[in-house]
């Protein structure tokens, strides 16, 4: 089939109408992130995330990779907008789509940091429970749509892996395994992401999901060598309204919940500096994955987790669209 052009006006469809209204997502309901963690089932919290992410038309943040460009076609409202072909938009003003004869399936490692900070807060959702929530719901995603999901994680010293695979019996293993892990120790970045990286047999992605509070040199290392490999690289960054805010006052005992080391502080002598140094470190990771190629999503626990996956998803796809126009223009 030719590719649609200049010559071939009677086949190039008007901008559809409906172009704007599939590409935004109905609302749904969000369960608030207490409820949430305080599902007792792990997978069923994970379902009830996904159920609302589907409501608002997101069925997983990462894509198979095609194999061979085979036509165009013109678009037709409900089509993935990554599909579309911007050269021939930039010329025509006219919307054609991509069309490939098959599309592969790719491998995609949760990297889980279960250290013992991401045990914050004690009462409450805590860190650790929440990106639990989120390890599981994305792996329901990317199983949902014929991917293999992986595994990694250190439990204090010890690695706990399960490779990336499909199927309904490894995913319902994957959150188990999950929904079993205590947050101990301290974060391994140089073995945990390093090994994650090793275990992704062919071209695939990453998601690690962490606080990144511990060894930032060595994260920040090992994620530019699992992008130097051609993977797909992403960090979820969680934090929490009490950490950026620092809402104490008077005398404050704190406590270092990975060394155990207590201190009693003026809250308001420190509050400034406080929330000057966390912006900072917030920033100085948000800078550092723009520089070096990495996928980065800053979410707080006190969201519902469905409504801080929504947001990366979008983010994410216009991410994307936006570094495929740029290599169509480049081309």
């Amino acid at each position: 089939m030719p590719v649609p052009g200049a010559g071939h006006k009677e086949d190039i469809p008007h901008k559809p109408r409906g172009l704007l209204e599939s590409a935004v997502p109905p609302k749904s309901t969000a369960l608030s992130a207490s409820v949430v963690a305080a599902i007792d089932d792990l997978e069923l919290a994970a379902r009830l995330v996904v159920e609302g992410l589907r409501a608002g038309g997101h069925r997983s943040p990462f894509h198979g990779f095609s194999a061979d460009f085979q036509q165009h076609r013109p678009y037709r409202a409900g089509d993935d907008l990554k599909y579309l072909d911007w050269k021939i938009l930039a010329r025509t003003d006219r919307l054609y789509s991509k069309q490939f004869r098959e599309t592969t399936s790719m491998s995609v490692m949760l990297v889980l940091d279960a250290s013992a900070s991401m045990a914050y807060p004690e009462t409450g959702v805590s860190k650790f429970r929440y990106a639990s929530v989120l390890a599981a719901s994305l792996a329901y995603l990317i199983s949902a749509q014929g991917d293999a999901v992986g595994l990694m994680a250190n439990a204090g010293d010890r690695l706990v892996y399960l490779p990336a695979k499909g199927g309904r019996v490894h995913l319902r293993a994957l959150i188990a395994q999950i929904e079993r892990l205590q947050p101990a120790g301290s974060w391994l970045p140089d073995r945990v992401i390093a090994r994650s990286a090793e275990l992704l047999k062919r071209k695939g992605a990453m998601v690690v999901i962490s606080d990144f509070y511990d060894e930032e040199e060595a994260t920040r290392r090992e994620l530019r060598r699992v992008a130097s490999r051609g993977h797909d690289v992403a960090m979820l960054q969680l934090t929490s309204h009490e950490e950026r805010l620092f809402p104490f006052k008077g005398d404050h005992e704190f406590e270092d919940v990975e060394t155990g080391e207590r201190r009693i502080v003026n809250a308001n002598a420190i509050e400034a500096e406080y929330r000057a140094n966390v912006a900072a470190f917030l920033d100085g990771w948000q800078t550092s994955a723009r520089r070096d190629g990495t996928d980065y999503g800053l979410m707080s626990i006190d969201d519902p987790p469905e409504q801080t996956l929504r947001e990366y998803l979008l983010r994410r796809g216009a991410r994307h669209q936006s570094d495929n126009a740029a290599r169509q223009w480049a081309k």
